[in-house]
């Protein structure tokens, strides 16, 4: 005979089975969530393992077949000019100067330079003056109609070595040197997330010259077994284009004599033409900075100004 459901008894019994059959569900239920992710770990320990394999395999792949350029990232190097309040160092500008004139003077044109704006390195007139009557520059036409050749004054810009772009492709294996007066400005590697925000804070802008730094010493690395090298090219990892560029090393040691006893090695060489450039590129860099400072402290005084202004004006009304 059973219980009915109004005795206390039955009302025990049936709380005691239901609160037993609650503890077996909860204990089955646990147990199989436990074993779900016991599985689960297995299973994301297994593609994590055939992952690493298969990127490991990709990597090895990719050393001869690289798929993204350049191959190595520049080296971040120590400028003068870098940060907020940075500044032209004028004598390596002027080192800078005498590797254009030397070795990249030959192949590539600064067509935007003017040679007056040399001052700004420390010259003096005299000496700007000088160093521009060093060019022929192909001027006219005359009352004749012809054009003629004279030596450089200051108001000259820096003549290019060929006539033009197709003349200094022939001469350099089918590849026409690039202007130098911006490159600095023009070239360079993106950075990503997340340097490429606190590069705001930091005001990075050496992009252009760690790259052109890294590029003239990188000719000394040796490709990786199986990459095919095209003919007529010379491998660099740190080229933005591709595996190899046309331009041979264009530096060695000792090639420039510097006057002021600065060390003559390819890395230095690379520096100071890097310096260079890059004030070529920006001969306003230092002014630039130094206004937008000068605005940056404006506006906090004025900013001030116009609270402390604000609390003057509402200090007498209710609120």
């Amino acid at each position: 005979m059973l219980p009915k459901s109004g005795d206390r008894f039955s009302d025990k019994l049936m709380l005691e089975t239901t609160t037993a059959r609650q503890r077996i569900s909860r204990g089955f239920g646990m147990k199989t969530i436990l074993t779900s992710l016991a599985l689960l770990g297995l299973v994301l320990a297994g593609t994590a393992a055939s992952t690493t394999g298969a990127i490991a395999q990709e990597e090895a792949h990719n050393e001869a077949q690289p798929t993204h350029f350049p191959i190595h990232e520049p080296k971040e190097m120590d400028w003068s000019f870098a940060g907020p309040f940075g500044t032209y160092d004028k004598a390596q500008l002027q080192r800078g100067l005498k590797v254009y004139k030397e070795v990249c003077a030959a192949c590539h044109s600064m067509k935007l330079v003017a040679f007056r704006t040399l001052e700004d390195l420390g010259y003096s007139e005299a000496q700007v003056k000088a160093l521009a009557a060093e060019y022929t520059i192909n001027d006219g036409p005359n009352d004749a109609g012809d054009m003629f050749d004279r030596p450089g004054i200051p108001s000259d810009h820096f003549p290019a070595p060929f006539p033009n772009e197709q003349a200094a492709a022939a001469a350099n294996g089918g590849a026409a040197p690039p202007d130098m007066s911006l490159l600095a400005k023009a070239r360079g590697v993106t950075r990503g997330f997340p340097r490429f925000v606190f590069d705001i804070f930091t005001q990075y802008a050496q992009g252009g010259p760690d790259y052109i730094h890294s590029l003239l010493t990188g000719y000394d690395e040796q490709p990786p077994a199986g990459m095919e090298i095209p003919e007529g090219t010379h491998y660099n990892p740190y080229f933005i284009a591709g595996v190899s560029l046309k331009m041979p090393n264009p530096l060695s040691d000792d090639q420039v004599t510097y006057d002021d006893g600065s060390p003559q090695t390819v890395d230095q060489y690379s520096r100071d033409v890097s310096a260079f450039l890059m004030w070529a590129a920006e001969p306003h860099l230092e002014a630039r900075k130094k206004t937008g400072f000068r605005v940056l402290v404006f506006l906090l005084v004025f900013g001030a100004l116009v609270y402390l202004t604000k609390r003057k004006v509402w200090a007498g009304v209710a609120h």
